[in-house]
């Protein structure tokens, strides 16, 4: 069965798209000595890509499901690198080149990353798990997550998530490591929970830590 998602689910997700974006380009204002060429490209990919989403959701033909779908995979991809490389610099500022920056600054960037990294896997859930943006077909026996909603069906017929659940999953595994309500069922459910814990640990504990002890200083 085919899901369309609905005129509010996906201005919640475009919305996350635009925040998503703002906030790297955040980050990559405050590390500006350190960006790259391919981190320059990115923003300008990133933003054509968003609004080509937001012209073929919900299409019917062939080809715009196709094009979705593509488009779907490459901006997540993208937006999945372009964190990760955030990261990577803003460590190297504090471990390799011992950069002069502010604590205000590296604590802006601490929390943008760390807020990029809740809503690109937020999407992320969302697409693997079905309809997503790119409306992939989807079954209740072929699901990557299995929430409580789905083993009460007498108080939730027909029940089924929607992105700001995804979205409260990302964040529950972002601050405790672990998903709050929903299991992960299959692999690739398990290796993007692990890489966005991963992920908010080197924040937390690395960045966070160091811009408070810049801070006190």
């Amino acid at each position: 069965m085919t899901y369309f998602i609905t005129r509010r689910e996906l201005i919640h997700a475009q919305i996350a798209l635009f925040a998503s974006i703002l906030l790297q380009l955040a980050v990559w204002q405050i590390n500006g000595e350190l960006l790259v060429g391919l981190q320059y490209l990115l923003l300008p990919i990133e933003v054509a890509l968003v609004l080509l989403i937001g012209f073929t959701v919900n299409r019917h033909k062939t080809y715009r499901h196709f094009m979705q779908r593509l488009s779907v995979l490459t901006l997540l991809a993208l937006m999945s690198i372009g964190n990760a490389s955030s990261l990577i610099l803003v460590l190297q500022m504090l471990v390799v080149t011992h950069a002069t920056i502010s604590g205000i600054e590296l604590l802006g960037a601490a929390i943008a990353i760390f807020m990029t990294n809740i809503i690109v896997f937020a999407l992320w859930y969302w697409e693997i798990d079905a309809p997503g943006l790119s409306r992939k077909r989807w079954s209740k026996s072929d699901k990557d997550f299995q929430f409580p909603q789905q083993d009460m069906k007498s108080e939730f017929p027909g029940w089924r998530p929607q992105f700001f659940d995804y979205f409260y999953l990302s964040l529950s595994n972002a601050v405790n490591f672990a998903p709050a309500d929903a299991k992960p069922l299959t692999h690739a459910a398990k290796i993007l929970m692990g890489s966005q814990a991963l992920i908010s640990v080197l924040t937390l504990a690395l960045v966070v830590a160091r811009s408070v002890s810049i801070l006190g200083s």
